[in-house]
C-alpha cells in the first residue's frame, strides 16, 4: 500500500456538517523525500523508500545514502509500495497524496507503560472485597492453574509484565481534513504513540 511518514501532533475535536463533535488526531505528514527506489532486477522486489524529518548528525554511510537522493539524512525511513504515479529518486511527496473522506491505516509504537500488574495489564478485577482477611490480595493474580502436572507455566498465561511499547496498527481511520500549507492531516479517532511519535500512514 502506498503511504507517507508522519509525526503525531496531538488530539483535538471538530464538528461535522451535522453539528456532531468528533474526536480526531492531528498528524504532521511529510514532506517525504524518496531516498531509494527498489526494483525487481536489483533488489528482488519493488518498493519506494521514503525519508522524513532531517537529522543533524549521522554516520558516513547514512550521509552517502542520502547524498544520492540530494537530501539530508532523515530520522525516520520506511518503505512503501503501490504508488499510482511514477516515483523517481529525490522526489518529494507531500500530504496532498491523501484526500478528504478516504480511509487510511496508521501504524506506530504504542506508549510504553513499563512493568505492570494483572489488573492494569489484563483488566483482572482482583478480589473485590477488602474484608474477611483479604488484606493483601486485592490486586493479586491468584492461582495460575498449574500443579505437579504439568509442572510448568503454559505459554501465553496472562500475568504481570511489560506493557505497551509495541507496534500497533489502527485501520480504517477516515481523513477529515487535509491542510497542505501546514503539512497537516486530520484523521478521525486516535492513533498509537506519544506526541511527536513517528507514524506511517497507508492507504
Amino acid at each position: 500500500m502506498s503511504g507517507l511518514i508522519g509525526k503525531k501532533i496531538g488530539m483535538t475535536s471538530i464538528f461535522d456538517a451535522n453539528g456532531k463533535n468528533m474526536p480526531c488526531t492531528v498528524i504532521e505528514v511529510g514532506p517525504c523525500v524518496v531516498t531509494q527506489v527498489r526494483t525487481k532486477e536489483v533488489d528482488g522486489y519493488e518498493a519506494v523508500q521514503l525519508g522524513f524529518d532531517d537529522k543533524k548528525t549521522a554516520i558516513k554511510a547514512a550521509e552517502g545514502h542520502a547524498k544520492k537522493a540530494g537530501t539530508a539524512v532523515k530520522r525516520k525511513v520506511a518503505e512503501f509500495h503501490g504508488f499510482d504515479e511514477e516515483i523517481k529518486l529525490g522526489d518529494t511527496i507531500t500530504v496532498d497524496h491523501f484526500r478528504e473522506g478516504e480511509f487510511v491505516d496508521v501504524a506506530g509504537t504504542s506508549k510504553g507503560k513499563g512493568f505492570q500488574g494483572v489488573v492494569k495489564r489484563h483488566g483482572f478485577a482482583g478480589v473485590g472485597q477488602a474484608t474477611h482477611g483479604q488484606h493483601n490480595r486485592l490486586r493479586a493474580p491468584g492461582s495460575i492453574g498449574a500443579a505437579s502436572y504439568p509442572a510448568r507455566v503454559f505459554k501465553g498465561m496472562r500475568m504481570a509484565g511489560q506493557m505497551g511499547n509495541e507496534k500497533v496498527k489502527v485501520q480504517n481511520l477516515r481523513v477529515l481534513k487535509v491542510v497542505p500549507e501546514k503539512n497537516l492531516l486530520v484523521v478521525k479517532g486516535c492513533v498509537p504513540g506519544h506526541k511527536n511519535a513517528y507514524l506511517t500512514i497507508q492507504k
